[in-house]
Order: C-alpha cells, then sequence, then structure tokens
C-alpha cells in the first residue's frame, strides 16, 4: 500500500505507517458536549464491557463528578462544570437543530428519528427545565421556566484517550506494549507493559496512567474487540442523546463542522472545535469535541503538543554529534600512533 504522507497534514495515515495494508477507515470519536446530560451511561458501559475496576464514589466536592479525571480505572470521565454565566440563547431557537434527543446529525444535514417538537421543548442544549419532585428551597436554578435560571449554566462533557495521529505514549514504549491498530486507535497490552511509566509522561494530554496494585498501564482501547466484531464501542452505543458519536473520522469531521455552523447561525457563538485540526501539536486527534467554552474549562490543555514530537531531528542531531565524536576519537587515536 503507498499513500502520501504528513504526520500534521489531512494525509496522515496512521494505521498504513503501522504497517497495516489495505486497512479500513480510520475510525473516531466526535462528542459534542452541547447534547451532553451527564447521564454517565458511556462510564457504566465502557466499565461494564471491558472490565474496568470501581474507582470510588466520592463526589469530590464537584458536584456529580466522582471521578474527577481520566486514569487507569476511568478510561471514560464526565465531567460537570457549573459557571456563573448567562443561558444566552441557548433555552430558545435551538430546538430546531438536528441533533441529540431530536434526531442524529448526518453529513447531508437531514435528520433522522426526529421527535414532535412539543416533546423536544428547547432541550437540544440539556437546558429544558426538569420538576425533580420536591420543594426547591430556594435553590438556583429551581424555578418552573427556563426564565428563572439566566444567571448560571452547567457545561458536561464525557472525557476519553485521543487516540492521537502522533500518539506519544506510543513512541516512547520501550516493549512495544502499545501497538497502532489497523483502525487508527492506540491499544495497551497488559500482558507485555512491564509498568515502565514511560508512557504516562509522554501522553501531552494526562489521559494514560498506572494502576497502583501492579503498576501496568491502562486506557481506553476504542472497544478493539468491539470493532473487530463490527460493533460500536460501548461508550457510543449507551449514549442516549447521542452526545458521543462514532465513525469513520474523516465523516465525523463533516458532521461537526456542519453542527458547529448551526450552532453558530442560532447564536451559540461561544462554540468551538477541540482536537480536530490536523495541523495542531499532535496531528489531529482521533477523538474530538465540540466545547462550549476555552478547553481550560473542560480540563482540556488548549495547545497540546506531543512530547516526541521532534524526536526524528533530536536523533538526526545525536547521530552527527556521534559521528563527529567518533571522528576525532579516530583522528586521536591515528595521531598517536603515529608519533
Amino acid at each position: 500500500m503507498t499513500h502520501e504522507h504528513s504526520f500534521y497534514g489531512p494525509l496522515a495515515d496512521p494505521a498504513g505507517d503501522a504497517g497495516h495494508r489495505d486497512h479500513p477507515p480510520r475510525m473516531g470519536f466526535f462528542t459534542d458536549t452541547s447534547v451532553c446530560i451527564g447521564c454517565k451511561a458511556c462510564e457504566v458501559a465502557c466499565k461494564e464491557w471491558n472490565e474496568v475496576p470501581e474507582d470510588g464514589l466520592d463526589l469530590l466536592g464537584m458536584s456529580f463528578d466522582n471521578t474527577g479525571m481520566l486514569g487507569a480505572s476511568s478510561w471514560r470521565h464526565v465531567a460537570f462544570i457549573e459557571q456563573e454565566a448567562t443561558l444566552g440563547r441557548q433555552d430558545a431557537g435551538l430546538s430546531t437543530l438536528p441533533t441529540g434527543p431530536s434526531g442524529t446529525v448526518v453529513a447531508d444535514g437531514t435528520v433522522s428519528q426526529a421527535l414532535p417538537e412539543a416533546a423536544r421543548g428547547g432541550a437540544d442544549l440539556g437546558t429544558a427545565p426538569v420538576h425533580l419532585g420536591f420543594p426547591s428551597f430556594d435553590l438556583p436554578g429551581a424555578g418552573s421556566g427556563a426564565e428563572s435560571r439566566t444567571s448560571f449554566r452547567w457545561l458536561m462533557s464525557s472525557d476519553v484517550c485521543k487516540h492521537c495521529t502522533h500518539a506519544g505514549c506510543l513512541d516512547v514504549c520501550p516493549t512495544g506494549a502499545l501497538f497502532r491498530t489497523e483502525f487508527g486507535s492506540v491499544v495497551v497490552q497488559q500482558d507485555i507493559c512491564n509498568g515502565c511509566g514511560y508512557c504516562v509522561s509522554g501522553c501531552p494530554y494526562g489521559v494514560i496512567d498506572r494502576r497502583p496494585d501492579d503498576g501496568r498501564a491502562f486506557k481506553c482501547t476504542l472497544c478493539y474487540d468491539r470493532l473487530r466484531g463490527d460493533m460500536e464501542p460501548a461508550c457510543a452505543q449507551a449514549c442516549p442523546t447521542k452526545s458521543i458519536q462514532f465513525g469513520p473520522l474523516d465523516e465525523l469531521r463533516d458532521r461537526a463542522a456542519l453542527r458547529l455552523e448551526q450552532l453558530h447561525e442560532a447564536g451559540v457563538g461561544e462554540a468551538r472545535l477541540y482536537g480536530h485540526d490536523p495541523d495542531d501539536g499532535v496531528g489531529g486527534d482521533g477523538a474530538f469535541f465540540l466545547l462550549l467554552d476555552d478547553p481550560e474549562v473542560y480540563g482540556l490543555p488548549p495547545d497540546p503538543v506531543v512530547p516526541t514530537r521532534h524526536l526524528p531531528e533530536m536523533w538526526g542531531y545525536a547521530g552527527v554529534a556521534a559521528s563527529a565524536l567518533l571522528a576525532a576519537a579516530t583522528a586521536v587515536f591515528v595521531g598517536g600512533g603515529r608519533r
């Protein structure tokens, strides 16, 4: 198989670079945080399918966030971010957007499984009022209508391994425990991992981590076993609002661009894409996001750069230096022999 290649451009082919011939399209995630309702179905499905051990039920003083961050036993992390910010037009004018609970967006803009307008209300960004069945006690946002909760908003997002085009964890692994699959994802083989921890420092997102009991590294596999069986990852299948969308990465990028345009036209100017750019510091992510605020708000680095980005150049410089040292040593040896 031959292909044009650019590590930091749209023609990058990580599966092909890894030696997979006639491989399927690169698969990935597009997470639309604007329709995430924080239900944690993705966390539960991930743990159940992959047999990821329980990692604590401490709420951490952060609303309903009981994981805090991604780790060896948290391959999906749902962030709950409460902001003192007005809702703007999120409660009005977005009910016609073809996404989330109201239907699945496809690249050509058509809508499938659309619900009646009356059932949808204005909930496409998860801001419709919900009656909880107990007294409000004057809590913020406890009113019966959207007009009573315009002083704060919730941002929710399901984070996951980015399966980078240029993966630092893969570059630094000395045992070959990490490998690139035919789908373009990055997987850790626990039976080969020796727990050295190099991959932890090699990840620009702080995703991969080691379990304290045996020191081996763990992270999301993009449900590699399910992909080989022609099934979608467990988290995407369990997501009730289609906030987590799975498919060929090129199609997801087109879909994300359409969704972003729709949000901007609806007055949500703060919406932005994160991790979709093949010219960024990791060559683009296999799992990218639509955010409603700066990446730092979600605990994401604003400009991620893989630590091994300049590794080939460094090896080149090391080779030149070694050659120069060898030449100098040879000259000294030859000169000494002549004397």
